[in-house]
């Protein structure tokens, strides 16, 4: 038994992480069927689906969370191309200040929120900007940027350069040669970095907060809620926004899977 144990520590300590990081989850799925006496739904009580029944029964809360969702998808569009740039031309060109350029982009990972969020709100103040959509839009692209720049650089490096040769020896155009051989190949990375940035953009709280002015994200929604009273479609939007990212996790690994199982044949 003590030698079973020893042989798969390692795979025993990953399930035992695995479950302690699943938990909350958990916990916000199965409160998502509770049915609260009070405001509070922090205790159970008993079974009910009237909240998945009316997710958009609490005022604000289906509009705060498209609100999120938007945000989110134009912060991922924006973040995703001018990362990519970035990336390419950190990996492929050789310019002055590249070194500091590289230094630079890791600043907004390793910077505490807090810092970037007052930082961008004073910038915002002193260029006379209206606080509300556009400045928190503007916001979550400049702190989702390093994310993808790392993702998407990581892939890049790893490319073979030969293969874009033989599509060029091949009188294949620039264009062609993109589209056709570098694209898909860097296409992993760049998917990685959007999703990345997609989660951070939909979750931030605190730099949404200080530069958001009257417009309430999801975040921000929920937030305010928790003074008052925690309603269940909070869990219901919850459990519902885990299952997706879920779905989203094993239909990836599911075709990487099918496409290295026909590439090995």
């Amino acid at each position: 038994m003590l030698h079973a144990l020893r042989r798969h520590l390692v795979v025993i300590a990953g399930l035992l992480t695995l479950a302690y990081l699943v938990l909350p989850n958990v916990v916000v799925m199965v409160f998502s069927f509770n049915r609260p006496n009070g405001r509070f739904n922090y205790t159970w009580q008993r079974f009910s689906l009237d909240a998945w029944k009316d997710p958009c029964g609490v005022a604000d809360l289906c509009g705060s969370l498209s609100l999120s969702l938007r945000i989110a998808a134009l912060a991922t569009l924006g973040a995703t191309v001018l990362g990519t740039m970035i990336a390419f031309a950190l990996v492929r060109y050789r310019f002055r200040a590249r070194g500091a350029v590289n230094s630079l982009i890791f600043l907004p990972m390793a910077m505490p929120e807090v810092v970037m969020a007052a930082s961008l709100l004073t910038l915002f103040l002193n260029m006379g900007a209206e606080l509300g959509f556009r400045t928190v839009l503007i916001a979550h692209i400049m702190f989702c940027l390093s994310f993808v720049v790392t993702a998407v650089k990581a892939r890049v490096m790893s490319m073979d350069p030969r293969l874009e040769e033989a599509a060029r020896d091949l009188y294949a155009g620039p264009a062609q040669t993109f589209l056709r051989v570098t694209l898909p190949i860097a296409a992993p990375g760049i998917a990685a970095g959007a999703l990345l940035a997609f989660a951070l953009s939909f979750d931030d709280f605190i730099i949404t907060n200080f530069n958001a002015g009257s417009t309430v994200t999801f975040p921000m929604f929920v937030w305010g809620s928790a003074q008052r009273g925690t309603p269940v479609q909070i869990n219901v939007i919850g459990t519902a926004m885990f299952a997706v990212a879920v779905a989203v996790v094993v239909v990836g690994q599911l075709v990487a899977d099918r496409r290295k199982s026909r590439a090995e044949k």
